[in-house]
């Protein structure tokens, strides 16, 4: 047998991530995947709240260490001005919206007619919905993903990258410039 002919095998070995858990004999898909309800950065599901303009299209998002209210409303209140129209869900977390001086409308994903967007003022676009919202969602997991498991320690330095990588609508050389660290140029181009 010649020595190019014998079979070889590549052996990936990944490194370990993140802090290791108390216990072992508990693996973390299976631990976050059978809790119900919202997750909490102890029970290794931390919730990202996210705040994204209906008009100009920013992306607002910061990682909790619970699925509260209280926090809710910082996350809002740093994000939108007052008097601010807030469409979201029946999640009773929203409820102090209208004490901080911003306008809640609501759909009902759960209720008894389960609706996904509303029209309210009956000219056939349905403007109360929080689809732009979810969208987002969709986007965050697809950008996790390829990390094969973000340990909760470091999600939030990955959800800013994914913003920082939403929010840019073009690329042009002052961006470039900036992203480089370049000083400004004094020359004129020709």
């Amino acid at each position: 047998m010649t020595p190019w002919s014998r079979p070889t095998r590549w052996i990936r070995t990944r490194g370990k991530k993140g802090i290791p858990h108390r216990d072992p004999a508990d693996p973390p898909r299976r631990r976050a995947n059978r809790r119900r309800g919202h997750g909490t950065f102890a029970d290794d599901r931390p919730p990202i709240a996210g705040v994204v303009g209906r008009r100009s299209g920013e992306f607002r998002s910061e990682v909790l260490g619970h699925a509260n209210a209280a926090e809710l409303e910082e996350v809002i209140d740093c994000a939108t001005l007052e008097g601010t129209v807030v469409d979201s869900d029946e999640w009773k977390g929203y409820n102090g919206l209208p004490r901080m001086g911003r306008v809640r409308v609501t759909v009902d994903h759960w209720g008894p007619k389960s609706t996904w967007a509303r029209d309210d003022d009956g000219d056939g676009v349905r403007e109360v919905h929080c689809d732009t919202q979810e969208g987002i969602w969709t986007h965050v997991r697809d950008f996790l993903r390829r990390f094969y498991g973000v340990s909760e320690w470091y999600l939030a330095r990955y959800q800013a990258v994914f913003q920082w990588g939403f929010e840019i609508k073009s690329v042009t050389d002052e961006f470039l410039r900036v992203l480089l660290g370049r000083p400004p140029s004094m020359d004129s181009a020709p």
